[in-house]
């Protein structure tokens, strides 16, 4: 549940940024809340990066057995490959699955 509010707080203080509508963020919200399965985490490693909101980030992709993190931000994740997972911005995302 933390995750899903960090990105309504993001989502909804950039908007405008993405062309969104404040409506448009809640039903995205709402959307994630149905089709996602929430877990609990139980790491002892905590805190692990700088910004601990972004920790749960790191937090469901390793208790989601994720090999990657997706993020512009791959400067606030640095050293998380020492856990497994590799950070990739969304570009190279889509290069890695053949969409460009």
């Amino acid at each position: 549940m933390p995750l899903v509010l960090e990105y309504e707080d993001v989502l909804k203080r950039m908007h405008r940024d993405f062309g969104l509508s404040l409506k448009d963020i809640d039903d995205f919200v709402d959307y994630l809340c149905k089709v996602c399965v929430q877990t609990d985490i139980f790491y002892l490693w905590r805190p692990y990066l700088k910004d601990p909101k972004d920790d749960f980030v790191l937090e469901a992709g390793l208790s989601s057995g994720s090999k990657f993190i997706v993020t512009y931000n791959e400067r606030d994740f640095i050293g998380v490959e020492r856990l497994g997972i590799s950070v990739i911005s969304p570009k190279m995302l889509l290069k890695k699955i053949g969409v460009i």
